[in-house]
């Protein structure tokens, strides 16, 4: 099984990510897509479960996502601080008991286990901008872990 995570793509899906997606069974969007547009082109790459974002006005989509991965709870949500998760976030893992939460919003990959939980933010993969860093990433199952692979994004598009 392999997933692709991707967020924060404001409007810009870049070129290069249906090649680094391919042959993934799953896409994961952190929020902050920009327009429906984005999700209806990474469709066209495997399914796409993804949460709404504080610049998603007007997209229907959920603040929240839960779904079944290879037998284990996955969270979705846009805006989380994986050491001081916000007082609803903390109920809504309590309730769910994730394995893993995707996140977005803060435009820095991140991988890492608090209190149990594996919190992973594929970094910001929209348009260049002010020296930014890019990236998406993949999660791949092998034996039975979860192996993250941060795919950057060059500066030009």
């Amino acid at each position: 099984m392999r997933i692709g995570l991707i967020s924060d793509t404001h409007g810009h899906l870049d070129p290069r990510v249906p090649e680094l997606f391919a042959g993934v069974d799953l896409i994961l969007h952190g929020g902050d897509v920009g327009h429906p547009r984005i999700l209806h082109e990474l469709d066209q790459i495997a399914p796409v479960t993804a949460v709404l974002g504080n610049n998603d006005a007007g997209l229907v989509l959920r603040e929240t996502e839960v779904l079944t991965v290879v037998g284990q709870r996955w969270l979705m949500h846009h805006i989380v601080n994986p050491g001081n998760l916000s007082e609803h976030l903390r109920r809504r893992v309590a309730q769910e008991k994730p394995a893993v939460l995707v996140f977005g919003h803060t435009h820095i990959a991140f991988d890492g286990v608090v209190n149990g939980v594996r919190f992973v933010n594929p970094g910001y993969s929209g348009k260049p901008r002010f020296d930014q860093a890019r990236s998406v990433a993949v999660m791949e199952r092998v034996a039975a872990e979860w192996r993250v692979t941060f795919l950057p994004l060059a500066d030009k598009p």
